[in-house]
């Protein structure tokens, strides 16, 4: 419908259109002002050192995204399977949840430094990434299996369906929607990790990735990389939720309420 239409074109214009005028008065005051750029660059020179640093960033956004991957798959296998042995037992559920919520609570800044002690670095920073992530993933599928309708499982049982066919064919598809938002907040929080993980390397006087660039940046007072850094960390982490919102819409989209009222 062209209303429809109309809105899908303003939605993306709106946050184009203000974005285009923050980074115009941004670079207004900059000129007009002359702050150095040591102090606060304009996004003129941030974009010119984005380009005459690609080779060092691109290098270290690429080192960054894999150890976010590497963390954000970990979470998901685990967490996931995990909720599937919580649901199959609750006596496994009891014994282990509250360690998933402490390992959930501790602040990852005050394990990383741990974690490079013990383990290698890219080990560590996986480690880091995991350890954010995990517990929404746990949480999230183990909370859309408990939801299932009791009428429905009922029904299956007096069918005579056994505990893997309900499983297979009644949980995990109503548990759908809550994996998959589960895994929509791992994928930013795997990021958090990997970079909280990767400035605890730097501040040892090791690593390569993104976060370490921002940390040898700031020491250098290379305050223009710095900003081309966190702005390819921002792009990073966007794509990757607009990847797994794709893929949760792509899953739902025939079925799912959610999925159906956006294309509705």
């Amino acid at each position: 419908m062209p209303g429809d239409d109309r809105s899908q074109v303003t939605r993306v214009l709106l946050p184009a259109l203000i974005l285009l005028l923050v980074l115009g008065l941004w670079e207004a005051v900059v000129r007009l002002r002359g702050i150095p750029p040591y102090i606060l660059p304009g996004p003129l020179l941030i974009g010119q050192t984005l380009v005459q640093d690609a080779p060092v960033l691109f290098n270290s956004l690429l080192t960054t995204l894999r150890t976010t991957i590497e963390g954000f798959l970990a979470a998901a296998i685990g967490g996931i399977g995990l909720a599937l042995l919580f649901n199959r037992s609750k006596w496994l559920e009891d014994a282990f949840l509250p360690y998933a919520v402490i390992l959930q609570v501790t602040p990852v800044i005050a394990v990383a430094p741990l974690l490079l002690i013990y383990l290698p670095q890219h080990l560590a920073v996986v480690a880091c990434a995991w350890i954010v992530a995990f517990f929404p993933v746990l949480s999230n599928t183990l909370l859309g299996l408990k939801s299932v309708d009791r009428n429905l499982i009922g029904l299956f049982a007096l069918h005579g369906a056994s505990r893997g066919q309900t499983l297979r064919y009644l949980q995990l598809p109503s548990a759908l929607p809550h994996i998959l938002g589960g895994l929509r907040i791992a994928g930013g929080l795997s990021l958090i990790g990997a970079v909280v993980a990767e400035i605890a390397a730097g501040s040892a006087g090791a690593g390569s990735g993104l976060a370490y660039r921002i940390a040898e940046s700031g020491y250098r007072l290379n305050i223009p990389r710095m900003f081309a850094a966190l702005l390819l960390l921002c792009v990073a982490g966007i794509v990757i939720y607009m990847a797994l919102s794709a893929a949760s819409h792509f899953m739902l989209r025939r079925w799912h309420e959610s999925a159906l009222k956006e294309e509705a």
